[in-house]
């Protein structure tokens, strides 16, 4: 499966275009493992290998991840990360209302609480 096609790179806005939006900025994409819980929602794209947006693995926060790594990765039973085909895009308070509301959020990066 292509993860990024031609619709999708011309529909993401360039790095920075959405940093004054917070948690009204607009996931266009999203990529997932199959055989994990780790998905990747894109803001924004640099239009060759960078994307901005929130990742969810150990835990939600926003950040920059590459194209290229996820044509790369596997998850645990070595399927490759996938985009979903029935995604809308959709704000980022909608994905993880907790990074965007009034309550402190704190990832501990898969460390025992």
């Amino acid at each position: 499966m292509k993860l990024l096609t031609e619709e999708i790179r011309k529909r993401l806005p360039p790095l920075g275009s959405q940093d004054d939006k917070l948690g009204k900025a607009v996931a266009y994409v999203r990529f997932f493992t199959p055989d994990s819980d780790w998905s990747w929602h894109a803001t924004e794209f640099d239009g060759e290998d960078i994307f901005f947006g929130l990742v969810d693995g150990y835990c939600k926060e926003v950040g920059y991840f590459s194209l290229k790594e996820l044509e790369k990765a596997r998850g645990p039973l070595g399927l490759p990360i996938e985009r979903d085909l029935h995604w809308q895009p959709k704000k980022l308070e909608e994905i993880a209302p907790e990074l965007f509301g009034e309550s402190e959020h704190e990832c501990r990066g898969g460390e025992d609480e």
